[in-house]
């Protein structure tokens, strides 16, 4: 059976990178009739602008309607936006924070459940997303070069948050691998412009993400420090956030604040050349 047909009522979950889009392609070229598919995409605030831009040129290129999202602090969770109206300074990021008064880390990443997971499932109840039995699918463009991922969601199955989603994997039943996706996208009219650095993509989607190696970090704050100053802003506990301050939080306790990397980067050193391989999240490429 083709991975990528539809088998009922199906959100397909879209990061806004090459991967989940590569997977969106597949699926529409796959099913005539889309009439049950719902392509989804969870903004945070803290989104590359390039991602931005590419999730509106995928809806536009292929003529397929994208739903944007975002958390809020409010009754219903969540808030619907577009290209135009969505968050670019980290709002979402920030009220998360503010609800629950500390900072995400590697451990405890209420980051990806709360701006992505939830406030999608939050959505979906509301717009009433199911099918006879109550149930719907859900689309994650994980690879098959993704192992571990891949293995985690078979053995759960379901979603951790409702065991009324069925979690899909269609690119890894396929066999596709990251060099599938590049061939792909190199063929194509458009394509996500993160920047590089030596052939390699220097940013994902979320900016400074805590989860990306300090070298990578370090070297996305010497190329624009600006991008480090929220990151920093939320570890000082500023007058924005007006809980933090004094206490010492970080994103990460195993290296240096955020301001502190903002002070080292200004030494112009090269260091994405040894860059570590990252812990992945559900944001994806």
């Amino acid at each position: 059976m083709n991975p990528y047909r539809l088998r009922g009522k199906t959100v397909l979950s879209f990061s806004g990178g090459r991967t989940s889009a590569y997977m969106l392609r597949q699926v529409l070229d796959a099913n005539e009739d889309r009439s049950d598919l719902l392509v989804l995409f969870a903004n945070t605030g803290k989104e590359h602008p390039a991602t931005l831009e590419f999730v509106r040129a995928c809806a536009e290129n292929w003529d397929v309607p994208i739903d944007w999202v975002e958390y809020r602090d409010a009754e219903l969770g969540f808030a619907v936006v577009d290209f135009d109206t969505c968050s670019r300074n980290g709002e979402p990021f920030e009220a998360v924070i503010r609800k629950r008064k500390y900072l995400p880390n590697p451990v405890t990443r209420f980051c990806t459940v709360e701006l992505k997971i939830r406030t999608m499932h939050r959505y979906l109840k509301h717009i009433g997303w199911t099918n006879e039995d109550g149930e719907w699918d859900q689309m994650v463009g994980l690879r098959a070069d993704e192992q571990r991922r891949v293995s985690k969601i078979r053995a759960r199955g379901t979603s951790t948050e409702t065991r009324k989603e069925q979690m899909l994997m269609p690119l890894a039943d396929a066999g596709v691998s990251v060099h599938d996706v590049g061939a792909f996208w190199l063929a194509q009219p458009f394509n996500l412009e993160l920047p590089t650095v030596n052939g390699r993509t220097l940013e994902g989607n979320c900016d400074l993400c805590f989860l990306k190696p300090m070298n990578q970090v370090y070297s996305i704050i010497a190329t624009d420090r600006a991008k480090g100053e929220w990151w920093a802003a939320m570890e000082a506990g500023t007058e924005s956030t007006g809980m933090f301050a004094g206490d010492g939080a970080r994103f990460r306790k195993d290296r240096p604040s955020y301001q502190q990397m903002i002070d080292y980067a200004e030494l112009q050193y090269d260091l994405f050349a040894e860059v570590d391989e990252g812990i992945e999240c559900f944001c994806g490429d």
